[in-house]
C-alpha cells in the first residue's frame, strides 16, 4: 500500500510540474507575442492615418513583411495573423485594380485562418475586417464580394464587441453601402463614444474623424 500511494503521490507531481511547466511556457510565449502585435499596430497607425497618401502603399508593402514574419515565428497564436490580414488588406486599399483583388484573396485566406484558430481573438477584429472585405469587394465573377456574408459577420463582430469603436463604424458603413444610411446613425453616433483603447489613441482618433465624415454624409 506504501509503494502505490508513493507511486500515486509522484505521479500527481509530474503532472503538477508538466502543468506548471506549460503555464510558464504558455506565459513566456504571450509576452513577445504581444510586444510583436503591438508594433504591428502602432506601425500600421503611424501609416494609415500619419503618413501621406503618396508614401503609404511602398511602406504597408515592407510592413506587409514584417507581419508576415510575425505570424510565422508565433505559429498557432491568431493575433499576428489578424494583424498580417489588416495590413494586407490595407496595401490592397492602396494599390487598388486587379493587384488588389489579389491581396485580398490573400487577407481573406489569413483572416480565416485566424478565425478557424479563435474567432474571439482581439475582440473579434478577424470576422470584422473579413466581412468589410466582404462587402467591399465586387461579387462573382470578378471577385468574392458577398454582402449577405458581410452582414453575418459584421453581426458576430458586434456581438464580441458591442460598445467598440471599429465594429460599430463597420456596421455603420456597410448599412451607408447596402442602401440603409438612416439605419446606421445610431452605429456612428456610438463609435463617436467609444471607450478609448489602451495604446490606440492614433487610430481611435482617426476613426474618430471617419465616423463623424460619414455621419455628416449621412445627414447631409
Amino acid at each position: 500500500m506504501k509503494r502505490l500511494a508513493f507511486r500515486a503521490l509522484r505521479a500527481l507531481r509530474l503532472a503538477l510540474a508538466a502543468c506548471a511547466a506549460a503555464l510558464f511556457s504558455q506565459a513566456a510565449l504571450a509576452a513577445p507575442v504581444d510586444d510583436a502585435v503591438a508594433e504591428l499596430q502602432r506601425d500600421w497607425e503611424v501609416i494609415r492615418y500619419q503618413t501621406p497618401v503618396s508614401e503609404r502603399e511602398k511602406r504597408f508593402e515592407a510592413l506587409v513583411t514584417k507581419a508576415h514574419q510575425a505570424s510565422t515565428s508565433f505559429g498557432g497564436r491568431p493575433e499576428p495573423l489578424v494583424w498580417e490580414g489588416i495590413i494586407v488588406s490595407s496595401l490592397a486599399g492602396e494599390k487598388g485594380g486587379l493587384g488588389a483583388l489579389s491581396l485580398a484573396k490573400q487577407a481573406k485566406a489569413i483572416y480565416e485562418q485566424a478565425i478557424r484558430i479563435d474567432p474571439k481573438t482581439l475582440d473579434g477584429s478577424a470576422l470584422n475586417s473579413l466581412a468589410v472585405l466582404y462587402y467591399k469587394v465586387p461579387g462573382w465573377p470578378l471577385g468574392f464580394g458577398d454582402k449577405d456574408k458581410a452582414g453575418v459577420l459584421l453581426q458576430q463582430a458586434l456581438a464580441l464587441n458591442p460598445q467598440g469603436i471599429d465594429p460599430n463604424y463597420f456596421y455603420a458603413e456597410y448599412l451607408v453601402e447596402t442602401g440603409k444610411g438612416a439605419e446606421a446613425v445610431p452605429y456612428l453616433e456610438k463609435a463617436l463614444v467609444a471607450p478609448a483603447r489602451p495604446g490606440r489613441a492614433v487610430a481611435d482618433a482617426g476613426r474618430r474623424e471617419e465616423a463623424k465624415a460619414l455621419l455628416a454624409k449621412v445627414k447631409g
